[in-house]
């Protein structure tokens, strides 16, 4: 019995890997969803890293404007609705984690989109002394949410391109969602919290 429940985790551990990414891309992954790198300038006084700028292609134009900004800090272990993805209709979210680890989980429910179907998990670690090394856009019609990992509290910087509007956001249960691994297995938060303890 216990043998299977390793494997089991295991197995669950393979088909998490399919689908986590850390480090920033040329290419996006889905459309619409961007790992922008952020460079960290440091010399002996410190650090300094520029997190969003006006002449930032493919995370900020018309299309893609500046509206508002808000920090988020999140518990270790904690993900922002247990059972529930966010959903927008009209607003990108372009987040930057600021300290601590969160796991962004994006899942395409675009009946149009060429990806349609697929789950894509970002790592966003920051370091003790810079950011998480990329900002992450999050389009409308896609459903996400969050996870901190890791010992510490997790914060979180987000520079939507609309101001908050409550008949913008939505909430579809995981349950009725049905998005899985790409072996089949149910995505929940727990799958992250058992695959990394202690994050």
């Amino acid at each position: 019995m216990a043998m299977r429940l390793v494997n089991r985790l295991l197995a669950v551990r393979a088909s998490l890997d399919k689908v986590l990414v850390a480090e920033p891309m040329d290419n996006d992954p889905m459309p619409g969803v961007s790992l922008r790198a952020l460079k960290v300038n440091r010399d002996p006084r410190g650090t300094l890293t520029e997190l969003l700028r006006s002449d930032w292609d493919g995370v900020y134009g018309p299309e893609m404007p500046f509206a508002q900004t808000y920090v988020s800090v999140t518990m270790p272990g904690i993900a922002r609705d247990e059972d529930r993805w966010h959903v927008h209709e009209r607003q990108t979210d372009r987040f930057v984690v600021l300290a601590g680890t969160i796991v962004v989980a994006i899942a395409d429910a675009r009946p149009e989109s060429p990806t349609v179907g697929r789950l894509l998990l970002a790592v966003m670690a920051a370091e003790d002394d810079a950011p998480a090394p990329y900002l992450l856009t999050v389009p409308p019609g896609t459903l996400h949410g969050l996870i901190a990992l890791g010992d510490g509290p997790a914060m979180l910087q987000n520079y939507p391109t609309n101001l908050w509007d409550a008949s913008d956001e939505g909430r579809i249960a995981f349950a009725e969602a049905g998005v899985a691994l790409p072996d089949g297995t149910p995505f929940s938060w727990d799958l992250l919290r058992n695959a990394f303890p202690g994050g």
